[in-house]
């Protein structure tokens, strides 16, 4: 992306990342798995989710059909489904199991963060310094906890986009220099594939991200205005001139941006218009309340691990709770690089300390004194919880502490452009052993702890599923027109499929008797209607010809007026129901679709008197079927523009 020879990509400084690398992912290399970090249940069984649907042939699962004991829940209508969709592909065309998939997901996130890391920094601070940032952001505590303490998927797979979101925006800026001879569609199309992939993945970490991005992209603007044009000298002869300069230069990254939202928005466009669908009543007050969770000055520092999850109060620690350090050594690097930040071009010096602005703000956002921002700034409390803004500080802090390489503990007296240069190039001594400093400063929370499931938790299957949602009370959640408070904690459905584990999995079951188990209590729940309400007689009988994720069609005999069918399936818009001319054939009527007047709130279905074949299927609303044809437009687009550019490289050789 910015330009330098294509054979440092295979640079020294590079290859001993991937290494090391490697090291912060033994864990995930080890045997086992780790179900007992927050959100290790959760990840595998995303993924079982979605694969059901996949295998229905809907690649673009929304629906996910045993949420909620059976109900169902819009899961990846509103959660950003790109780090399951990986996982789905390594489980169902590469053979790996659940949980294996889970962790190479993990893996290649990490994989990404230090390149990603590498390729930002090495474009305007050199390889070493390069060096020392990507395995500072591999290795901050912080985002050690993110894998083997939460198992936040989502999070650390969104945090691998933020440094290639950087690095384009960055190339764009440099590359707008009249005469630079470098082309800006490439980095105008790294903007808009790592921004549409961070949209993909958390739209939680792109809406507190992306303020910060917008601050990072105006001080790169304001860089290259006064290169050309200095404000100062501003007049209203040159007011015009001004203008069409700065839309010349902020023209490719703007245009990444709004490409990047263009293809993302079959997801974004509904997750946003309609989230407020979502019961969330579970998710705020009471332990969520964000009062009880803010970080404490002395926790920024402290040392220690812990794998319980985040506890009110100064003491998380002593309680068992999450660390909210910093990291020791990053920190002290960072410090050490400010000494050298004089012997930086002054563009790269402001760049240097905007990266310490945003540092301290984000740790601002964190502390109790940040109370009137997160009742008053509604992106701030985005986040849930004070303590997650600590995922923003690790780009920044990684950034200063491979600063260093370029200045703090290089104070020699000045030498020629050509000798500095070399100097940045080169791997060397301090840097490698700076490099196992930060390692030896996180190596003591390079840990998990691997755990064979208990029968609350897996081996995954509908079963396991059921349990879990019943012992935990996680991946529950519904519609809004849900009464929480009054619905069971069970259901007809889960009762189905835990009689059906029999005989129950041991933790080394084979990935074939997994499957089988699968198969084997996927057969006990037939169908989504409740037979309860079905007197299955004269007057009303049904049955089930095919039942699927999101879906299912019948069979229905109606002998009077006025009969209902009733779904063990919570009502969400998109469901709709129809009448088909036979078992196979086209639609021909729509039904109306009520929505069940109790706790539940599940779908109900009128049917006129007859025989008829009934069709329930989960289809997209007007919002839905809008963003996809956006999307359709904006990957065209960007097709355009890498095609276009490629046939021109091809016509200049010519």
């Amino acid at each position: 992306m910015n330009g330098q020879s294509r054979h440092s990509l295979l640079s020294p400084q590079l290859l001993l990342l991937l290494l090391l690398t490697l090291v912060a992912a033994a864990p995930l290399l080890a045997p086992g798995y780790f179900w007992n970090a927050h959100d290790a249940r959760h990840d595998v069984y995303f993924i079982f989710e979605y694969n059901q649907g996949v295998g229905d042939g809907d690649w673009l699962a929304r629906w996910s059909p045993d949420f909620s004991w059976g109900y169902g829940y819009p899961m990846f209508l509103i959660y950003g489904p790109l780090p399951t969709f990986i996982g789905m592909l390594f489980y169902r065309f590469l053979g790996f199991g659940f949980t294996l998939s889970v962790e190479m997901v993990y893996l290649l996130a990490m994989l990404a963060s230090g390149i990603g890391m590498y390729g930002f920094a090495r474009s305007w601070l050199g390889r070493n310094a390069a060096l020392i940032a990507a395995v500072a952001y591999v290795f901050i505590p912080y985002r050690l906890l993110e894998v083997y303490v939460r198992a936040s998927l989502a999070e650390y797979v969104a945090m691998a986009w933020l440094p290639f979101i950087l690095w384009s925006v960055r190339s764009a800026f440099e590359s707008s220099r009249p005469g630079d001879g470098r082309s800006l569609v490439w980095p105008t199309v790294g903007i808009a594939l790592s921004y549409c992939g961070l949209m993909l993945t958390s739209n939680l970490v792109a809406l507190i991200f992306t303020p910060l991005l917008g601050l990072y992209a105006l001080l790169l603007l304001l860089n290259r205005i006064n290169e050309e044009q200095p404000l100062r000298k501003l007049s209203k002869e040159s007011l015009l001139p001004f203008i069409a300069n700065l839309i010349r230069i902020s023209a490719a990254p703007a245009i990444g941006i709004f490409l990047g939202l263009l293809m993302s928005a079959f997801f974004w466009m509904p997750a946003l218009s309609e989230s407020q669908y979502v019961n969330q009543d579970q998710w705020y007050g009471g332990y969520y309340a964000p009062e009880q969770h803010f970080v404490y000055p002395h926790q920024l520092f402290q040392p220690g691990w812990g794998f319980g999850i985040s506890q009110p109060g100064p003491d998380d620690l002593q309680q068992g709770g999450l660390s909210f350090q910093l990291g020791v050594v990053p920190v002290v690097l960072a410090i050490i690089g400010i000494a050298g930040l004089r012997r930086m071009p002054p563009a790269q010096r402001r760049e240097m300390r905007f990266f310490w602005g945003w540092l301290l703000l984000v740790i601002f956002l964190m502390l109790p004194v940040s109370l009137w921002a997160w009742r008053n700034l509604g992106f701030v409390s985005y986040a849930q919880f004070p303590w997650r803004w600590l995922m923003l500080t690790a780009a920044p802090l990684a950034i200063l502490a491979g600063s260093v390489a370029r200045s703090g503990f290089d104070l020699l007296p000045s030498r020629s452009r050509a000798e500095e240069q070399d100097r940045n190039s080169r791997l060397n001594l301090p840097t490698v052993l700076l490099v196992l400093l930060v390692i030896l400063g996180s190596y003591p929370y390079l840990q998990t702890r691997t755990s064979d499931p208990t029968p609350q938790q897996g081996p995954v299957s509908y079963a396991a599923l059921m349990r879990f949602q019943q012992s935990s009370d996680r991946m529950t959640g519904a519609p809004k027109w849900v009464d929480l408070s009054q619905r069971e904690m069970w259901s007809d459905m889960a009762e189905l499929y835990v009689q059906a584990d029999d005989p129950p999995l041991g933790p080394d079951a084979t990935r074939e008797a997994q499957e089988a188990a699968i198969a084997r209590q996927a057969a006990a729940v037939t169908s989504k209607i409740d037979y309860r309400q079905m007197p299955q007689n004269e007057t009303l009988a049904v049955w089930s010809l095919d039942m699927g994720s999101a879906h299912e069609k019948l069979w229905v005999h109606v002998g009077a007026a006025d009969q209902k069918l009733v779904f063990n399936i919570a009502w969400f818009p998109g469901w709709r129901a129809y009448l088909l001319e036979s078992e196979d054939g086209p639609v021909i009527d729509e039904l109306p679709l009520e929505r069940e007047d109790g706790p539940l709130a599940r779908i109900v279905v009128p049917v006129p008197e007859g025989e008829h074949y009934v069709l329930v299927r989960f289809d997209d609303t007007t919002i839905r079927t809008v963003s996809k044809r956006i999307s359709l437009l904006g990957w065209f687009l960007f097709g355009l523009l890498v095609f276009g550019r490629l046939l021109f490289g091809i016509w200049r050789r010519i």
